[in-house]
């Protein structure tokens, strides 16, 4: 995998082909490997996915992880490798991030493909089936560091938890290696703790509202939501959240791609890629060129 040099650690990510990017961004607990089945089938382009900071192979400053930190390390990726006409895909915290950078830089995007991803600040109602008293412990002093750094929980407990079709031994190890010990455990804990819920915490809530105006009124950039058939506890975007997108993101279209849980590009690898790829082609997104990124 290609690493730079960012800040005050690398990030590493992968790349194939040729052309105006399209970035995959992923989100918790899981890395660029995420996408491996979907970059091959959308093109041409130059497809990207970079590890977060502090997750799969890329480096583990001495940092908070706070969603902030994330924003940081992503905007700092995106200006050292010159990347610009990007076209977004997004998942979990992945999507926030997408947004994020979108929101700021609107003139490098031409598009955002993202699924199962945060759309708006929610209120402890908004989390699914055990979602409040979940989160209560991840985010709570002491149980948090219990549950994600002593039991690992993500990676041992919700990793397979959030899949339909299941992960193999060789995926779940894979996505399992960048987690040894406690200590890098640390950017897994960080995730729940920044979920904007009732408000908390404010600096997140603050950066969602700015993208969601930025949402509402850009109309002039293609937006594509996919959605998922599934257990309303397992998924982010259920009905209702849907309604809210249709109602309060411009320039949006919406394709369901079948059963999944949360993790969907494991479960529908070869529907998510379809559709972005079709997408792609009917919002004319599609530019193919020499690159002249002096990373490249």
């Amino acid at each position: 995998m290609p690493t730079i040099d960012i800040l005050t650690s690398f990030v590493t990510y992968e790349e194939q082909g040729e052309g105006d990017p399209i970035v995959f961004l992923h989100g918790n607990p899981t890395s660029s490997h995420l996408w491996r089945n979907i970059m091959p089938r959308v093109g041409p382009g130059r497809c990207l996915a970079p590890d977060l900071i502090g997750m799969g192979h890329s480096g583990k400053p001495d940092i908070g992880y706070r969603y902030s930190d994330h924003i940081a390390y992503i905007d700092a990726w995106f200006d050292a490798l010159d990347l610009d006409n990007v076209v977004l895909v997004g998942h979990d915290w992945g999507g926030a991030l997408a947004f994020d950078w979108a929101s700021r830089h609107p003139e490098r995007v031409r598009g955002i493909a993202f699924m199962e991803t945060i759309l708006r600040p929610m209120t402890w109602a908004d989390l699914p089936g055990g979602g409040k008293a979940r989160y209560e412990l991840l985010r709570g002093a002491g149980t948090g560091e219990a549950k994600v750094l002593d039991e690992n929980f993500f990676i041992e407990q919700a990793l397979r938890l959030t899949t339909l079709k299941g992960l193999s031994d060789a995926d779940w190890a894979i996505y399992s290696a960048p987690y040894p010990d406690r200590d890098s455990r640390r950017p897994l804990l960080e995730w729940p703790r920044a979920m904007p819920i009732n408000g908390e915490p404010a600096d997140v809530v603050t950066r969602i509202e700015a993208y969601d105006r930025w949402l509402s009124a850009s109309p002039d950039i293609p937006k594509l939501l996919l959605t998922f058939e599934g257990p309303g506890e397992t998924l982010l975007i259920g009905n209702e959240m849907v309604s809210w997108c249709r109602d309060n993101i411009a320039g949006l279209e919406i394709r369901g791609c079948g059963p999944a849980r949360h993790i969907a590009p494991e479960d529908q690898p070869e529907a998510i890629a379809a559709e972005i790829e079709s997408w792609i082609s009917r919002k004319g997104l599609r530019t193919v060129r020499e690159r002249t990124s002096p990373h490249a």
